[in-house]
């Protein structure tokens, strides 16, 4: 620590926001954290340390940044709202070894960015209070590009993370939970109550880690093949896998054909998509390609 107040503290916080007359922006979900304990909470899940690197999605005004810099060995804050750029280099000035960009993290080549910026780093996590508008092409841009990385830890809508590491046969079940899981192992850390924001957001927030898989649960032949099968599921949640497979593969067939796939595969026709679980997704979408529909 470096004897000043830390940036979470409501009253930093605020005289920050009135010393640069900063006005939030809705349309980027701007709601900075003002709550140390949280702040602590999300850098301990993800398990930095001085030879660690994070990557920082969001920054605001430095409250988690600060955080990591205090805790690992470089750091990065990639921040979308250049109004923000003069604020961190500001308040981060203490930390020679946090770097700020002025970047869209949606259209950053971060494979490049990991080799500039975290070259001789052991390992790297994400560290985030995502805005929650793009969490999730955000998280998957992540898990899909495979990164060289640790855990992904972030601050999300609470129903969000809860689709995320929900299991078979609940309704938080879906695409997204597959896809979650096929890359990372996915925990609730904790839930986030809205009054440690400011301003306080509409929804209930939750932190989540996803411990990045070195390598998936399932062997697949053709991932971009088992994830059209698994969306093609989930297209009529209260309709059954058959009716769903047949409307995606086969709308001008009967249902022979489809029904012997479904049992090459020992999958039930009656099932609906949220009963299945990876596994027998993996299953399905190998019988189905091997059979040549794709």
């Amino acid at each position: 620590m470096n004897g000043r107040e830390q940036i979470s503290s409501p009253k930093r916080t605020k005289e920050i926001i009135q010393r640069y007359k900063f006005s939030f922006k809705k349309s980027l979900g701007q709601n900075f954290l003002i709550d140390q304990n949280i702040l602590d909470k999300i850098v301990d899940a993800a398990e930095l340390d001085s030879s660690a690197g994070a990557l920082e999605i969001g920054p605001g005004i430095g409250a988690l940044t600060e955080r990591l810099a205090q805790t690992a060995g470089a750091v990065t804050a990639v921040e979308i709202d250049r109004r923000l750029i003069p604020i961190l280099r500001d308040v981060l000035s203490p930390y020679p070894h946090v770097k700020v960009r002025n970047d869209d993290v949606l259209k950053v080549d971060l494979k490049e960015l990991f080799a500039e910026d975290f070259a001789g780093v052991e390992r790297v996590s994400v560290v985030a209070n995502l805005p929650y508008y793009v969490t999730t092409p955000i998280l998957m841009k992540l898990l899909e590009e495979k990164l060289p990385l640790d855990n992904i830890v972030v601050m999300i809508q609470k129903e969000v993370a809860e689709r995320m590491a929900a299991s078979p046969g609940g309704k938080e079940y879906g695409s997204l939970s597959i896809a979650v899981q096929y890359y990372s192992e996915p925990e609730l850390v904790c839930k986030v109550p809205r009054t440690v924001f400011i301003p306080e957001p509409n929804v209930e927030s939750a932190v989540i880690r996803l411990k990045v898989r070195q390598h998936p649960p399932v062997e697949v032949a053709d991932e971009k093949h088992f994830f059209e099968v698994v969306q093609a599921c989930f297209v009529q949640r209260r309709k059954t896998i058959a009716n769903n497979i047949k409307a995606r593969y086969f709308p001008q067939e009967g249902r022979e054909r489809l029904e012997a796939l479904l049992a090459e595969a020992g999958i039930e026709p009656t099932r609906r998509g949220e009963t299945l679980s990876i596994e027998e997704y993996a299953r399905l979408s190998g019988v189905l390609l091997a059979a040549g529909i794709a």
